[in-house]
């Protein structure tokens, strides 16, 4: 009589003491032979893996039914630790407050001593704001300049820079309504013809 079927699938014959794997059916239909086991043979997956019932136990009383005593322990964790985060969080949230209030009077009175100040610092000289444009249209040609040199050695160019490139007759434009050749350089005379198209407007 057959005893009971091994992991590794070894039957053992109960009269003759013989271990075998019997044969079985393939997945194509076809049938695999049986299998003779020399004696003393024992393969891995029938070889027992030594378990310590107490380490085992020990290990698993968290999940089954939690580590006695320790609920009582977290709760008063919690009550404690939240009264003094809470205590500490109040006294965070005052000195925000206090820090904010005393921020929002500096501000106020900045501004009042701005808008004091204002009326002075009105008075813009035309000349200097014309000077100013002038100077910004000149770095900007300067840098159109250079990107066109670029893209006329075979290099390259981005999006943005051919763009830059586009503007260059815009650019000179706008230097020459400001009275500006288009190296940047004032023009002769062409304060006298600011001044006496001033001059006509005005008869």
């Amino acid at each position: 009589m057959p005893s009971e079927i091994t992991n590794a699938g070894i039957v053992t014959d109960g009269s003759s003491g013989e271990r075998h794997i019997p044969e079985s059916l393939r997945a194509d239909g076809s049938t695999r032979k049986a299998i003779k086991i020399r004696p003393g043979y024992r393969p891995p997956e029938d070889v027992e893996v030594y378990k310590n019932r107490t380490a085992e136990a020990f290990r698993d009383r968290g999940r089954r039914m939690g580590i006695p005593g320790a609920t009582g322990l977290k709760e008063e964790q919690s009550e404690q630790g939240s009264s003094a985060a809470s205590n500490k969080n109040a006294k965070r949230r005052e000195a925000r407050k206090k820090a904010k209030a005393t921020e929002d009077n500096d501000v106020v009175t900045k501004e009042t001593k701005d808008s004091a100040e204002a009326p002075k610092g009105e008075e813009v000289d035309p000349e200097v704001e014309r000077e100013k444009k002038a100077r910004s249209l000149k770095k900007k040609l300067k840098q159109a300049k250079e990107l066109k040199n670029k893209k006329d050695d075979g290099e390259a160019l981005l999006p943005e820079q051919i763009a830059k490139v586009i503007k260059i007759n815009e650019l000179i434009r706008e230097l020459d309504a400001l009275g500006f050749d288009a190296d940047g350089e004032t023009k002769p005379n062409s304060t006298d013809k600011s001044l006496n198209t001033q001059k006509e407007g005005k008869d």
